[in-house]
């Protein structure tokens, strides 16, 4: 095998020192290439980064405040993006020097490249001390001062129920609108809501755009205005009404609005509230659709709620053979019953009148059962609308749904509960259904009362049930509960309403075969209580 020698280097002496080196295009050694060019000119050694402690979140520039621990990836970026210069150059390598944690001190390891002349690269290794200052956030400092919120979302609805609030209430929680509310204070005829940043108060505007038919209005109050910047300081406030029309209202539309709903009788029932209204006429089935828009260009109130139902007993029920959906038309005979309102058993229309209607509720209805309804021979209504109708086209009852009174009698535990809202202002102090009910009086026995009809609303309306969360409950608990006399206070971030054990009574009366049981996979676990951790 032939011997090739390797070619020979040549080599040069550096200008500054003499030593012989490979020749490059400066004709330096790299220790007189370093003590000649400095490639962390420009980029500071020292910078100071600010930290609040009573949050714990660093200055991340330019204004955002981001919670990091000590020595992690997200505490490394907020302390590079505090260089200046740092993008003339590339970075290699970033790591933190060990310092004690009281010294307020932060030691940062650099390693950059550059090019310093033609086709010559030069890396370098160095250190930055950063000084941490304490302060306040935005945030605590309109905490400190008792300036907490920015924007408010002030509900109101005129009636004289809490029934829309507390569904309004179970809907938010669903869908978990209720993350950035700072708190929740309840005022007459609505409930305010308070946010740190006026996004979360547009968010939560558009939330009941989207299930309720609402009215909205918006204000905003200069706080402070500094004329050097330009820059000013509001507080926003956006005023959003309810309509006031529930499910199960009796409603009157007005005869030329009612005219354009494809020629629907003026006469309806309310038979859901999503968006829009949803309205029934149960004399022939038809329906329409009301939008919010459409609503508050000609609004109007209903005729009856459903604390004026009263009680019938149902005769004779003959469906006509029309449906649509789940409603079926029917002709049905009906009687006063007696747990009913006081009527005098010699006037007209009492207790033995029995009374001819037209009903939607053909498909759930038997003789026998017992049924709500308006009673409108008795009733006076004091609307413009309703004085035009045709008398002769006014029905004597209409029906509204299926009771279950035996069931009823024996207050059965329910073996389901609900959440609600626990962010209650600290002025207001008492019991009640979540942020509703805290004023005490006669609105917190209203609220109760409420309550308790929303809770049969889910119990036999399925449609209505499908919308809000039910969470299983421990009737051991329940027990336990009743055995020490009070109501267990919830420790987490939300109430839990259980409902209060009550003994079973048996007044030898049979149950209704169809009353509305809620499946157990319906119900969902609580895991509010179960100490689950991220690894």
């Amino acid at each position: 095998m032939e011997f090739v020698p390797t070619p020979a280097i040549h080599r040069v002496l550096c200008a500054d020192c003499g030593t012989l080196i490979e020749p490059n295009s400066a004709n330096l050694c790299i220790p007189c290439l370093r003590n000649t060019i400095d490639i962390t000119e420009g980029i500071p050694k020292q910078a100071t980064i600010n930290f609040c402690r009573n949050c714990d979140r660093y200055l991340s520039p330019p204004q955002a405040w981001t919670i990091a621990e000590p020595e992690s990836r997200e505490l490394l970026a907020i302390c590079l993006k505090k260089l200046k210069g740092l993008n003339k150059v590339r970075l290699i390598d970033a790591s933190f020097i060990w310092t004690e944690p009281h010294s307020k001190r932060l030691r940062v390891k650099l390693t950059i490249q550059k090019e310093v002349l033609s086709s010559t690269i030069l890396q370098q290794i160095f250190e930055i001390d950063y000084v941490i200052l304490y302060g306040q956030c935005p945030d605590c400092t309109r905490l400190a001062a008792k300036n907490t919120w920015k924007a408010v979302v002030q509900v109101r609805q005129k009636v004289p129920h809490k029934r829309t609030f507390l569904y309004l209430e179970q809907l938010i929680l669903k869908h978990g609108a209720d993350k950035d509310t700072l708190n929740i204070k309840e005022v007459k005829d609505g409930l305010d809501f308070f946010y740190a940043q006026r996004s979360h108060a547009i968010k939560m505007v558009e939330f009941l755009s989207a299930v309720v038919p609402v009215k909205t209005k918006d204000s905003e109050q200069l706080l402070s205005k500094d004329t050097h910047s330009n820059t000013s300081n509001y507080k926003f406030t956006y005023s959003v009404e309810l309509a006031p029309i529930c499910k199960d209202d009796l409603v009157c539309i007005p005869p030329k609005q009612a005219r354009s709903l494809s020629n629907i009788s003026p006469l309806t029932i309310c038979a859901r509230v999503g968006n829009s209204l949803h309205l029934l006429d149960p004399q022939t089935l038809r329906t329409a659709d009301i939008s919010a828009p459409i609503y508050w260009r000609t609004p109007f109130d209903s005729l009856a709620t459903v604390y004026d139902l009263v009680e019938f007993i149902v005769l004779d029920i003959e469906p006509s053979g029309r449906t649509k959906g789940k409603y079926v038309l029917a002709d049905a005979q009906v009687v006063l019953s007696g747990g009913g309102m006081d009527i005098d058993m010699g006037d007209e229309g009492g207790r033995d009148t029995v009374f001819h209607t037209r009903t939607h509720l053909g498909g759930v209805l038997q003789p026998g059962d017992t049924v709500m309804g308006y009673h409108l021979t008795r009733s006076n209504f004091n609307n413009t609308s309703f004085d035009t109708l045709d008398s002769a086209m006014i029905p004597d009852v209409i029906l509204i749904k299926k009771t279950y009174p035996n069931r009823r009698k024996k207050n059965k535990v329910r073996k389901w509960r609900l959440k609600s809202i626990a962010k209650e202002a600290e002025e207001q102090p008492g019991e009640g259904r979540g942020a509703l009910g805290r004023r005490g009086g006669l609105d917190q026995e209203r609220v109760e009362r409420d309550y308790e009809l929303f809770l049969r609303d889910l119990e036999e309306d399925p449609e209505l049930r499908s919308t809000v969360n039910l969470y299983k409950t421990d009737v051991d608990m329940s027990g336990d509960t009743e055995k020490k006399g009070g109501k267990k206070k919830s420790q987490y971030a939300m109430d839990v309403e259980d409902e209060p054990p009550v003994v079973q009574q048996d007044n030898g009366e049979e149950d209704e075969v169809d009353f509305p049981e809620i499946k157990l996979d319906e119900l969902l676990d609580d895991m509010e209580g179960l100490d689950i951790k991220d690894e």
